[in-house]
Order: C-alpha cells, then structure tokens, then sequence
C-alpha cells in the first residue's frame, strides 16, 4: 500500500491513517524516517537562522513525529511501537548541522514525552541516532564527505555504518525482543557518541 501524505498537513495524517485502517486493522509499529531543513539553514552561523527556516525544520523533522503518533494510537490497539530516526547533532554541536541539530534536540525530548503519555496503552516510542551516512539527504550538508573520512578515522570501530546496521535495529526497536525499551535513543554510530570529541 502507497499513500500520499503531506506531514504538514494533519488531514493528510488523518487520511493516511484512515487507508491503514481500512486495509490493515491494527497497526503493531511505526517507523518515523522524515526530517528537512532548507539548505541554506544549514551553512553558516546558526544564529542567522530564519524564522520561516525554523519553523519548518521543527514542523517537519518534529511536530510530525508527534502528529503521526496522535493519529496511529487508536490503531495500535494491542500496544505497538513507534520508531524516529534522530542524530548526535542534537546532543552537540555538529558543525554545519545548525538549525537541524535543534530540531533533533527537540525530536529527542519528544521520544521521552511520547512515550510517558503512551506507555499506559502499551506503545513504546525510542529512537535510533545513525552514524553519518550516505544518502540523498546527506548531500544537503556541507562538507559531508570530510565528515565521513573524520568519522571513520575516530569511531571505535573503525569503519563507517551500513544502512543495514540502522535498520536491523530499528526492527530490534519494533519487534517484541525489545517490549521492555521505551524512552531511548540508541546509538548506531561504531560508538563515536562515546568518544569526548
């Protein structure tokens, strides 16, 4: 099933998780994988941020998520999860990141609220802050290319992350292995949010 949806647009939440209904019943997970910022927002000091380019990071990358919640709970009738994917930049400063980084500061306290409201109707909310990688998103962020090499030279593990690694812990995150989880943030970074950099 493909549904349009314009997470800007509550109607269109509402709509999208009407087509759920319809087709599906009960919904046992969610995964929250949006987040957009206007290039521009991300170059430069954060203090010359625009309103309208913080807002609409904010609207986007984080009202959504709580957006997509209010409407999937009453299908998550036999308790759930819900999953964001979120990053190190809203726990530190990372350098052209700027607007985006407090978007995912506020996406992260949004995890914890969500799942203190949620965990009495069993539905778990936790998130996954990947390591940089590479995807069109990515492309949007200056310098990105020498954010990896540096990554890769100073991460633990040595080695850059694979979309699978992210991946398979999102499944960890919504699969029962991990009923007992709600309120977290794991790292999928080779340990790099360790590190005192």
């Amino acid at each position: 099933m493909l549904v349009e949806c314009d997470v800007t647009k509550d109607e269109d939440i509402q709509r999208l998780f009407e087509k759920v209904k319809e087709g599906f019943g009960t919904l046992h997970g969610v995964v929250h994988s949006i987040a957009h910022a206007k290039k521009e927002e991300l170059e430069g000091l954060y203090l010359d941020t625009s309103r309208e380019g913080y807002l609409l990071a904010q609207n986007i990358s984080v009202y959504s998520l709580v957006a997509v919640s209010k409407y999937a709970k009453p299908l998550m009738t036999e308790g759930g999860s819900i999953v964001t994917l979120t990053y190190l930049g809203g726990e530190r400063v990372v350098k052209n990141y700027n607007v985006m980084g407090v978007a995912k500061s506020a996406l992260d306290s949004s995890i914890r609220y969500l799942a203190a409201d949620l965990g009495k109707d069993n539905i778990r909310v936790n998130g996954v802050s990947a390591a940089p990688i590479k995807t069109l998103a990515a492309k949007g962020v200056s310098g990105f290319t020498d954010m990896l090499k540096g990554f890769e030279e100073k991460t633990p593990l040595k080695r850059l992350i694979q979309p699978e690694e992210v991946a398979n812990t999102a499944l960890f995150l919504c699969s029962s292995l991990s009923s007992g989880i709600t309120g977290e943030i794991i790292h999928v970074d080779g340990g790099y949010n360790i590190l005192g950099y």
